[in-house]
């Protein structure tokens, strides 16, 4: 076995190990988008009008995944978790404003 490795094989080694290491997390990055656009394109009708709550929930999940040793993996449950959670939280807004006349329009309150 030749351990002697000059400067110039070194630094072709290291340039297309790094090569290698930038192409693997820009495929990483390019499917957790992907598995983002199909979060927002299943749960946007059921948070209508509050998809920024949405796109925050599913940046939350990617932050956190990219905290694990196998981001890819976690994601997409984590992705699904928070959708949830936010689909769940947009129900009850829409049955406390629907529910409490604090939040009922004036007209159907009997103020006008």
């Amino acid at each position: 076995m030749n351990t002697n490795m000059n400067k110039q094989d070194y630094w072709n080694e290291n340039k297309t190990l790094t090569g290698t290491a930038v192409a693997t997390c820009q495929k990483l990055v390019a499917v957790m988008e992907k598995m983002k656009d199909r979060m927002i394109q299943e749960f946007s009708a059921k948070l209508a009008g509050h998809e920024a709550v949405l796109r925050l929930a599913l940046n939350e999940a990617e932050a956190l995944a990219w905290e694990t040793q196998y981001p890819h993996l976690v994601f997409a449950t984590l992705a699904r978790e928070k959708a949830q959670a936010a689909a769940a939280w947009e129900n009850r807004q829409q049955f406390f404003h629907s529910h409490s006349p604090i939040f009922a329009p004036a007209a159907a309150a009997g103020h006008i």
